[in-house]
Parts: structure tokens; C-alpha cells; sequence
């Protein structure tokens, strides 16, 4: 069956409403808020995860698991919190409420999207750690940066499914895509969302800006749009492109700091993403 064209597919009004978009997981904006600076208790947010059967189960399969390697058995919330520490423990979190804000069970395009995102951000993390930058920050962002497209997908499954269905040049031909469909596109949805749930400026300018090559941030910030495109190139996108940059040209956007890190065959880079990308999707 041929697919339509976009033109047949747009709606008299945008089909995209922040009032309409499902509430992200609270212990997973609670760590939001915590690492926007505006909260320091753990213990608050150890009493969050225990009184959620779902997170508690996660954070001690993701403790138990080789990713983090421990030398004994994690039986409880706190335990795992307390061996995690605080740093790591936030950004689980907040992976394992991404992962839930798309609805179960996860269609091959949400997965997609999923392993995207956190792609994005293991690079951005490793960038940052190489660059003495905020790993922290780091990943959250990379994890975040698309949570317009994640909220689009999430809402609107099936007519989303419409923009990437077909190959396009750059990332630039499916936000258009998206601004003829739903009269906003998921970078700028992105800013909105993460302005109502009240987060700091700076995560507004990277999922404003992600694939805004011009657009310099500074800072931590910095690695996030260049973390974006390597997570494509490295087969961890969400849509098909023909005119993507060179995994080397795309190392040579990160600060200078990270460059000779990078390896220069990047299959066991790849490989070692995709292994925790698997940990994380077991849980």
C-alpha cells in the first residue's frame, strides 16, 4: 500500500497540544528537578522509588545487574541507592522514566526513539567526563533532548509513524515534516514541555537547539548536539538519513578535549552502548 504524502495528512488545526500530552513519571521529574538544582534529599527520593513497586524493581535490577557490577546481592531501594550514590542514582531514574513515558509495549519506532535517547546520552556522559565538563548534566540532557518526539510519539503513535516512515537528506527535512503535520516540531516541543515542568534554562536550550548545528552553546551543553548525530551514525537514530556526516567529521564538533578519545573505528564504541542499552531495556 502507498504511503501518503504528508500534504494529505495535515490536520485543520496542530494535532500537537502540551495540555493533551501524559504525565511524565513523578519520581522521574522529581530527579529532574533534583539535578536542575532545586532539591538535594536523597532520601526523599529513595521514599519516592520504594513507594513505587515498578521503579523499586528497576533500580535493584539495574544494581544487580553487570552494568554496575557490585560484589554482592542488592536486596533493597536503599541499599542500591546508598552504593549507587546520589549521581547515579538520579539519572536511573530518569532513564527508567523515559523508557515509561512511551507506552508498553514499546513498538519498533518507540524503541527506536528510546534507544536513541540514551544513546545520545552515554556519548554525551563520556564526552563530558573527557572534557571535565558535568557528566551529570551531561547525561540528563542527552537523555531529554527528545522527549518532543518521545511526547509526539507517545500521544500520537500512529501518526508520527508518518514522518520518518520515508528516508530524508537531514534531520532538518523531518522537522519540517513534523511543522507541516502538527504545526510544531519536536525540538520546539521540547523546549515547551521541559519550560512547564519548570526545569533550568539550559535544558531549554538543548532540546530547543539540538539540531541547530550554528547554534553554539557553551558548556556542558555543548556535547549534546554532536552526541545527537553520532548516536545516528552509530545506528542508534530513529529515522533513515542519505547525507549524514562522517562518524570523523562528527567527532571534530566535540570539544577538542574529547577528540583523541573518541576511538577511530567506532564498533566497540557502538557495541559498548548497545550492551548498556540492553541492561537498562531488561529491566
Amino acid at each position: 500500500m502507498a504511503s501518503l504524502p504528508v500534504e494529505a495528512l495535515q490536520v485543520a488545526e496542530p494535532a500537537w497540544k502540551p495540555e493533551n500530552l501524559p504525565a511524565f513519571p513523578a519520581i522521574a521529574l522529581k530527579a529532574l528537578q533534583l539535578i536542575a538544582g532545586r532539591d538535594t534529599s536523597l532520601l526523599e527520593l529513595c521514599n519516592l522509588i520504594r513507594a513505587d513497586s515498578e521503579f523499586s524493581s528497576a533500580i535493584l535490577k539495574i544494581a544487580n545487574s553487570p552494568l554496575i557490577a557490585f560484589s554482592k546481592n542488592i536486596t533493597s531501594v536503599l541499599q542500591a541507592s546508598m552504593l549507587l550514590g546520589f549521581r547515579r542514582l538520579k539519572c536511573v531514574v530518569i532513564t527508567v522514566g523515559l523508557r515509561d513515558y512511551l507506552s508498553r509495549p514499546l513498538t519498533p519506532l518507540m524503541r527506536s526513539c528510546w534507544q536513541h535517547s540514551v544513546a545520545c546520552a552515554l556519548i554525551a556522559e563520556r564526552a563530558a567526563i573527557w572534557s571535565s565538563l558535568d557528566r551529570d548534566f551531561a547525561y540528563t540532557a542527552g537523555i531529554m533532548h527528545d522527549i518532543g518526539r518521545v511526547a509526539m510519539l507517545a500521544t500520537m503513535p500512529e501518526l508520527y509513524a508518518r514522518v520518518v516512515e520515508n528516508e530524508a537528506d537531514q534531520p532538518h527535512d523531518l522537522l519540517a515534516r513534523e511543522r507541516e503535520l502538527f504545526g510544531v516540531d519536536h525540538s520546539d516541543a521540547g523546549a515547551v514541555i521541559v519550560k512547564a515542568w519548570g526545569l533550568a534554562g539550559a535544558f531549554v536550550e538543548v532540546t530547543a537547539g539540538h539540531h541547530s548545528e550554528g547554534l553554539r552553546c557553551g558548556g556542558t551543553a555543548s556535547v549534546i548536539a554532536p552526541s545527537c548525530m553520532l548516536a545516528d551514525v552509530l545506528g542508534f537514530g530513529v529515522a533513515r538519513y542519505r547525507a549524514l556526516r562522517s562518524y570523523a567529521d562528527i567527532v571534530k564538533t566535540f570539544p577538542v578535549a574529547t577528540w583523541e578519545r573518541f576511538p577511530r573505528e567506532p564498533d566497540k564504541f557502538v557495541e559498548e552502548i548497545a550492551e548498556e542499552i540492553r541492561v537498562v531495556e531488561a529491566v
